[in-house]
């Protein structure tokens, strides 16, 4: 019996020691599971005595299970991948375990690094910038200079450039995201921060009731007629066919995953044609979208020290070099958009740092997605020739309104 008890003991204590030393991540599936495994990897080398547990699902399921894992206090998760979108209300519940000052590192991209902290860009940092999508835009170089044109400063440009590019029988001026929802809301936002406008404003209110997101959603509406036939439906997928094609000049949003094969001969009709920049801005600078995907700690992760470790790894610039050379994904840090190794894979990649260093976060409520589905249908409506912008503008405008306030 004394023998019986002494083993169960020595199990029992040999169990914790493996859980002691075993960090559970919640990530992303596909390409971003993929990229998080190669860290993982790279990890346990660096660290043997580690065991991680890589848990990956599709955004939504990933959300789904965080947010459930965090509300009700399990501790089954040490680090989570989220969407800077779902930051907001993590912060508000107080979901995440704020990091130590030793997280702080100059190298990274300020912009998306201060996303990461709560209640604003001097608080605390509770999540680390690990994927650095930013929304840019693309024009093809060679069309401009056969149309005897300059690279475009503002959306008026953007709107002239298009509009004499499509005299040209075979070549539309301009392509973008047409289908409601996220993709409409997406490459509209810069045109609307271009234009000093915003959806809601700092105070958390509502603000698309004004003459300038009017200007900006009419400038919007007038971009269909330089675009190719049934635009309202287009999603990445086509837009990144026309712009390899070559069949259109300039595309006003683009992401990081859509553009590597621009100079790619085997896919592509535009081989060191295209240039990627920053969107144009009607008033002030330009206002790129931000897209991180962060790293953080949930409060009631068993494991803080040792995930806090895996963090500063997993974001390190050594290990964001790797991940832009073999992944493609996107940096955080400058050092890494400026290395050699990878600026001579993705030659647009200063002009990328620099839509980082200026981009904008989607606007910082807890219920974004609702308020962004909401936005895309009127969106559309306005598109299809349903409604006018004013009209558009100031239905979404009520119905936000309701929405914040609910």
């Amino acid at each position: 019996m004394f023998q019986r008890t002494l083993m169960a003991s020595t199990l029992m204590l040999a169990s914790l020691a493996v859980n002691a030393d075993e960090l559970v991540i919640a990530a992303r599936d596909s390409s971003y599971g993929d990229a998080m495994q190669y860290v993982v990897d790279q990890y346990e080398k660096a660290h043997p005595d580690t065991n991680i547990t890589l848990v990956k699902r599709p955004s939504k399921g990933l959300y789904e299970s965080v947010v459930l894992s965090m509300r009700e206090k399990t501790g089954h998760y040490d680090v989570i991948l989220m969407d800077d979108t779902w930051a907001p209300e993590f912060f508000a519940n107080q979901w995440l375990s704020p990091l130590s000052d030793a997280v702080a590192d100059p190298d990274f991209v300020q912009a998306p690094f201060n996303i990461g902290r709560y209640p604003d860009a001097k608080g605390s940092v509770y999540a680390l910038p690990m994927v650095g999508n930013v929304a840019m835009f693309a024009w093809n170089r060679a069309l401009f200079e056969k149309n005897h044109l300059s690279q475009p400063q503002s959306w008026s440009e953007v709107l002239a450039a298009a509009k004499t590019i499509s005299q040209s029988a075979d070549v539309k001026g301009l392509v973008f995201r047409g289908v409601k929802g996220n993709p409409i809301v997406t490459g509209f936002l810069p045109i609307l921060w271009g234009y000093g406008a915003n959806v809601v404003d700092s105070s958390g209110k509502a603000s698309l009731d004004s003459p300038q997101a009017k200007q900006a959603l009419e400038t919007f509406l007038a971009m269909k007629q330089y675009a190719p036939r049934g635009v309202e439906v287009y999603n990445a997928d086509e837009v990144r066919d026309a712009l390899q094609k070559g069949s259109v000049s300039m595309a006003i949003e683009v992401w990081p995953a859509w553009v590597p094969n621009l100079d790619n001969a085997s896919v592509s009709n535009v081989v060191g044609e295209m240039e990627i920049m920053a969107p144009p801005a009607e008033v002030g600078q330009p206002s790129p979208m931000l897209g991180i995907w962060q790293l953080a700690i949930p409060a009631d992760a068993k494991h803080k020290s040792q995930a806090e470790a895996f963090l500063r790894f997993a974001t390190s610039a050594d290990i964001q070099k790797d991940l832009a050379l073999h992944y493609g994904i996107p940096p955080t840090r400058t050092s890494a958009y400026f290395d050699k190794d990878v600026v001579a894979k993705y030659r647009w990649y200063p002009q990328q740092a620099a839509a980082l260093k200026t981009g904008k976060a989607r606007p910082r409520i807890q219920n974004w997605a609702e308020v962004e589905s909401v936005l895309g249908d009127f969106l559309q409506m306005a598109m299809m020739g349903q409604m006018s912008a004013e009209q558009a503008l100031k239905q979404a405008q009520r119905r936000i309104e309701r929405m914040i306030k609910g």
